[in-house]
């Protein structure tokens, strides 16, 4: 991580220079260390690079980027909200995460209250009598994630959508201050249940970084082997789900059920379905041992995926509800930061394991698939290509495996800084954390997928479709808890 002290005035030339040059802005957030002025950071990808380059501007008024970098709306809008921080120029200056006339108090990284839900969204003035508004949620059907949906349609044609969430903010970020790094894992693991592994996984190369400490090999290859396997669960019942949607009931079955299996397996290898309480900074906090039964069983299930994907892709009532259904263009995924299967489904070829390798990444022959359509079809493939990916990694990874220690001390030093990041299954997941004089964690930042491909999302259903709705969304893979963290 390279840190460069910019201007405030300097900043929109430099983002251009960026973007001209092929990079990209990831996130920003804000801090304000003990005893000094607030600082916002925005953190960079630079071509051609495998470390992040960090801009560091301090002030609490500051011209917005979003006209230039529309990406960073939201976190421009979440930093108004919780550090109070001024974005001059910005074109949606309302509230994201606070409701209107909301006065609860901010500390930190994020609220130490649930903020009440008795505001209005700020929605365009609709002046056509023709056109119907429908809210949607907070409270949805089943376990389905609390967030809502503003629809304006004329008959079944959606003209405007906008979606509200944080209606369950939980001030995670506030939650890591004041812990030890190694305590504060067991806090990463439930960000969002879904993202576990990953989430630990940023978190602990972040305190890593700060450390300068080395993981041991053994601990590099088996973080390899839990991230994928997180992938592959994740994919399956992505694939059950959008099935569910296009009322594939057998394909919904069969994908859940593999999404089960896969499930069992890593229970059986790790003792946790959800791979909790695995990683720790420096390493794992114990050794795992996939004898030959792991490799053959997930042979097994591999083959079984194959299966299930030559059935979906000859159902052609599942194929004629996702192709050319909520298109998103390259240029669109560019510039409002969609990541993960939804860029790579839009043409933009990233992905952070191969352009950023972390853990044993650099060492692996990783395929990344790649889209042009940009529709629910083209995000399908690219995860059922990622599944048959991490099915081929995980087998190296065990044909590669030696024995060897699992950790090293791994203890960062007061007033350090670290910035680790995965491969979530969904996108890009960052941790950036700084360390007090005490040796505690004195602030941690979170940019999670969803946070981006939420703010993507919405492009898609304008002038779509009201039938088709629950199709995109699904096709999309969000959660609401990595946005409501």
């Amino acid at each position: 991580m390279r840190i460069k002290s910019l201007a405030a005035d300097g900043l929109h030339a430099a983002a251009q220079a960026l973007h001209k040059s092929g990079g990209r802005v990831q996130f920003a957030y804000a801090w304000s260390p003990r005893g000094s002025e607030t600082e916002v950071r925005y953190v960079c990808a630079v071509p051609d690079q495998r470390d992040f380059e960090v801009w560091r501007v301090t002030g609490r008024t500051l011209p917005s980027l979003a006209p230039v970098v529309p990406l960073l709306g939201w976190y421009e809008r979440e930093m108004m909200d919780l550090q109070k921080v001024e974005f001059q120029g910005h074109p949606e200056p309302h509230p994201l995460i606070l409701r209107d006339g909301d006065s609860t108090q901010i500390n930190g990284g994020g609220l130490k209250s649930y903020p009440p839900t008795n505001g209005h969204a700020h929605l365009p003035a609709i002046e056509t009598g023709d056109v119907q508004q429908l809210p949607f949620g907070p409270i949805r059907a089943d376990v389905v994630e609390s967030a809502e949906f503003t629809f304006f349609y004329i008959g079944e044609r959606i003209i405007y959508y906008q979606p509200r969430l944080f209606f369950k903010h939980r001030g995670m970020e506030s939650c890591f201050e004041g812990q030890r790094p190694d305590h504060a894992v067991v806090i990463a693991e439930r960000v969002s249940g879904v993202g576990t592994l990953a989430h630990a996984l940023a978190y602990c190369e972040a305190i890593e970084r700060a450390a300068e400490c080395t993981v041991p090999a053994r601990a590099k290859a088996l973080r390899v082997l839990l991230a994928e396997l997180e992938r592959i669960y994740n994919h399956l019942h992505y694939l059950g789900h959008l099935c569910h949607t296009t009322t594939l009931k057998v394909g919904e079955a069969q994908g859940k059920l593999l999404e089960e299996k896969a499930k069992q397996l890593i229970a059986r290898l790790t003792g946790s379905r959800f791979l909790r309480s695995l990683l720790t900074p420096g390493g794992l906090r114990r050794d795992l041992a996939p004898d030959k039964w792991f490799g053959a069983s997930l042979e097994t299930l591999r083959q079984e995926f194959v299966a299930y994907v030559e059935r979906l892709e000859a159902s052609e009532s599942h194929l004629d509800r996702l192709i050319t259904t909520g298109p998103l263009s390259e240029r669109i995924a560019f510039d409002q930061g969609a990541t993960g299967p939804i860029e790579r489904a839009s043409g933009l070829d990233r992905d952070l394991r191969r352009d950023h390798p972390y853990a044993q990444y650099a060492e692996l022959p990783l395929t990344v698939s790649s889209l042009k359509e940009g529709d629910a079809y083209a995000r399908e493939r690219v995860r059922m290509a990622e599944v048959e990916a991490s099915f081929i990694l995980c087998q190296r990874v065990l044909l590669l495996l030696e024995p060897g220690p699992i950790r090293t001390e791994c203890v960062p030093p007061p007033l350090s800084q670290g910035l680790g990041w995965a491969e979530d299954p969904r996108g890009s997941l960052f941790y950036a954390v700084h360390i007090g004089s005490d040796g505690r964690l004195a602030r941690v930042k979170i940019k999670s997928p969803s946070f981006s491909n939420w703010r993507a999302f919405p492009f898609t259903v304008h002038d779509t479709n009201m039938m088709d709705y629950a199709i995109n969304e699904a096709s999309f893979g969000l959660t609401i808890a990595g946005c409501d963290r």
